[in-house]
């Protein structure tokens, strides 16, 4: 069960917050107050039973002892996530990230706003009490989140396609707690595909402050409706020569501690941000068209990559617009890869149809085939998904 503490003087907004919690089988305890004790002991002490998860400083709290008393509780409570409720005048967010505050929430946003993000503040909670355990120098480097690079040696076969969806299914099944990266430098359209002008991109976001600082680097996300996170690929292609492959390897890094799902939206091909991409995954989804190019290509990249030691240990094959008319089967296709195809998905109109709309299919509840196709894709990222076993041909088909 999770835990909250409250402080607000607003009743109204404490009736909001219990009714969000109440689905996270979460329990909340409400202190009505105009202003904050001089110590968090003054507060923990009145706790009944286990120590908080979450503190929420809510709306009608003066926002300098608000701050202060943030910073005071970081540091003796490293492990209590701190929300605060106000809304972001532009100055606030730095001056947030540098008390300890984990997020901003508009005193306005609806149950689901807040239902989402205290749930991802009560899950960084308990990735900091993991990390503050004894003998945490003998685990693996950082438990984070999911790291997907979504990839393909050849372009036009539906990448972004996928990648949105993904982003949408997940973003579905975790609200508020998937970010998606769109790092076509030069032609990516992640934006258009769902329908966002960004006021910021990933331009602004490899560089001054942002780069140094969680709470900064939100502040450059784009909030999509389906309540998942966009960082966008620059406006101009020029600004590709920006960003460097250890930009992108940082950048991956920041996100991966502040979400539990990051989906990349990789360029065609090997490049060095690409290769950077696949340094931090954790998972890589490869995009197959079925024509003899692209399965080629899946084919050379899957050999490269295996020789510099960049294959993410999680592999989830996708065979996009499959047609028995083109002479190809899925066993020719597994055949020539050397590896099984985990999903397909059919050729299909309400594709393109839904691309020009900027509703990717399973943010508009579509039936059809392929989103039943890319629903399978995301269960594979739910946690406790075990691989199925199959057989793999290893007979050469195409040459």
């Amino acid at each position: 069960m999770s835990r909250f503490i409250l402080i607000s003087p607003s009743t109204d907004y404490e009736r909001k917050v219990r009714a969000s919690v109440a689905p996270l089988s979460g329990s909340l305890q409400y202190f009505q107050a105009a202003y904050l004790p001089e110590s968090p002991d003054d507060i923990l002490r009145q706790q009944a039973g286990e120590p908080p998860e979450v503190l929420i400083l809510g709306p009608g709290l003066p926002q300098d002892e608000a701050l202060k008393f943030a910073a005071v509780m970081d540091l003796q409570y490293p492990e209590i996530s701190i929300v605060l409720a106000a809304d972001d005048d532009g100055e606030l967010a730095l001056n947030a990230m540098r008390s300890g505050i984990r997020d901003l929430i508009p005193p306005s946003a609806d149950m689901d706003q807040v239902r989402a993000l205290v749930e991802r503040a009560s899950l960084a909670a308990a990735g900091r009490r993991r990390g503050l355990a004894p003998n945490t120098a003998e685990r693996p480097a950082a438990e984070g989140g999911r790291v997907i690079a979504v990839m393909s040696p050849k372009g036009g076969v539906g990448k972004t396609t996928v990648a949105s969806n993904l982003a949408i299914g997940l973003g579905q099944v975790s609200p508020m707690s998937v970010v998606v990266v769109d790092l076509d430098l030069q032609f990516g359209d992640i934006a258009s595909g769902l329908m966002l002008e960004p006021e910021f991109t990933i331009t602004d976001a490899v560089v001054g402050a942002a780069s140094q600082d969680a709470m900064v680097l939100k502040t450059y996300l784009s909030l999509h409706p389906s309540n998942i996170y966009v960082l966008c690929a620059p406006r101009n292609p020029i600004d590709m020569d920006r960003i460097s492959g250890e930009n992108i390897s940082h950048l991956l890094r920041q996100l991966r501690a502040e979400f539990q799902y990051v989906v990349v939206d990789t360029a065609p091909g090997l490049g060095e941000h690409v290769l950077a991409t696949l340094e931090q995954a954790t998972d890589a989804v490869w995009v197959c068209g079925m024509d003899v190019p692209s399965i080629r290509g899946l084919r050379t990249g899957f050999q490269i990559l295996s020789e510099l030691d960049l294959l993410p240990d999680n592999r989830h094959v996708v065979l996009n617009m499959a047609d028995r008319r083109t002479g190809l089967t899925v066993q020719d296709v597994e055949a020539t890869i050397g590896a099984p195809v985990d999903v397909v998905l059919p050729k299909s109109r309400a594709v393109p149809f839904s691309t020009n709309k900027g509703v990717p299919l399973l943010q508009d509840g579509s039936r059809d085939g392929v989103a039943k196709g890319l629903r399978r894709l995301v269960e594979r990222f739910k946690p406790n998904w075990e691989a199925p076993r199959k057989k793999v041909h290893r007979r050469a088909v195409v040459q």
